[in-house]
């Protein structure tokens, strides 16, 4: 199982844009140093909390400062700008990252960003799918692109003005062929956006936000897509985001994940659970969907998502997790504030030289085991 790493990010208030932006880095350079595959990084307009405005310029400051690690849109956010601009952006970047680029996408959920942009009352996930479609058009075809597809708002072309011969109106394709790993977030339980990625070989990232007992629906949602065009799921393509804190005691990580007044978890949690509230999206918190939503306070949402403990501790919790969920590739390390920057990065450290080596061992033993019971049968 590899291990990736996740931020939206997120941020008190108070604290200056330029130490949060520089904290957001050291830690994907860390990961990178560690060997983390992947860093995914979210963006929103119009959140103080949340202050990296545009993914891909965030992700641009890293590709010289990191040597391994993929570097991943978490979201772009496809309602936001036009598909020709999002098209040559991304192409761009993944030259200049030599293909360390992963496309993550999605509608954009932020309902402060969609009045902003005056768009509140259109319909993202539509404006998500026409988007995506002309995005993949434009890197397939050639100039002059002539691109006007059936019930998509979007029209590209450059026929009236294009002079080949010297480049214009020629627009960039990707470095990687026929485009980057694209990547969705899902965060609804039994999204059927889910069936859609596993019909187009988009892969799932499945959301840090959703209780445990809901991850089957996704990988479920995902093979039924795969099915419908004739091919078999890869559970290396599904991948698990979980909000984890590991320390060397078992005293400090509930004190930092959980206890502490100004704790990143809880204030991350508090941010999640209130604009989940406010999005009408509290479902994912519930163990059972009828239940009242009273009882979704935020110590039962720490309680139930943050998993926290000493490395003995965190391995047992994560193969809990794969009991449950069953088996994915990749489980993505939800990256928070940091308060405490020495604890913050024991962290990371505890889950990249200790944890993850110790849950593949004991993956690895599992699978062995299962193949001898089914041999000797």
């Amino acid at each position: 199982m590899r291990l990736g790493y996740f931020t939206m990010p997120l941020h008190p208030l108070h604290r200056h844009p330029a130490q949060t932006l520089d904290e957001d880095r050291e830690a994907i350079i860390l990961a990178d140093q560690l060997g983390f595959h992947d860093a995914f990084v979210g963006e929103h307009l119009t959140d103080k909390a949340e202050n990296v405005t545009n993914s891909m310029i965030f992700l641009a400051t890293l590709i010289h400062a990191t040597k391994r690690v993929k570097l991943a849109s978490g979201t772009t956010n496809l309602s936001h700008m036009h598909p020709t601009v999002i098209a040559a952006q991304a192409a761009m970047f993944d030259h200049l990252a030599k293909g360390r680029f992963i496309f993550g996408i999605s509608p954009g959920s932020l309902s402060s960003d969609a009045e902003s942009l005056g768009i509140l009352h259109e319909d993202k996930t539509k404006m998500f799918a026409e988007a995506i479609d002309v995005i993949l058009e434009i890197w397939k075809r050639d100039v002059p692109y002539d691109i006007d597809l059936p019930d998509n708002r979007f029209k590209v072309t450059t026929r009236n003005t294009a002079v080949p011969e010297i480049g214009k109106g020629i627009m960039q394709k990707p470095y990687q062929q026929p485009y980057p790993e694209i990547v969705g977030t899902v965060v609804a339980p039994f999204s059927k956006g889910v069936i859609a990625m596993g019909r187009r070989d988009f892969h799932p990232l499945s959301a840090n936000f959703l209780r445990a007992e809901w991850l089957p629906s996704h990988w479920a949602n995902y093979s039924e897509g795969k099915q419908q065009v004739g091919q078999v799921a890869n559970p290396a393509d599904w991948r698990v985001a979980r909000t984890i804190f590991v320390a060397d005691d078992a005293e400090t990580a509930r004190h930092y994940a959980i206890d502490r007044a100004d704790s990143p978890y809880r204030f991350y949690w508090s941010q999640l659970r209130t604009k989940m509230f406010l999005g009408k999206r509290q479902v994912i918190f519930k163990r059972q969907p009828e239940e009242d939503d009273a009882a979704i306070t935020l110590e039962r949402v720490m309680d139930d998502l943050v998993i926290y403990g000493t490395v003995d501790q965190v391995v047992e919790k994560i193969l809990a997790l794969r009991k449950t969920a069953g088996n994915f590739g990749e489980l993505v390390y939800a990256g928070m504030d940091w308060v405490d920057a020495r604890l913050a990065r024991r962290s990371l450290e505890l889950m990249a030289t200790e944890v993850m080596p110790r849950v593949n061992k004991a993956i690895g033993e599992t699978m062995h085991a299962a193949e001898d019971r089914k041999a000797a049968a």
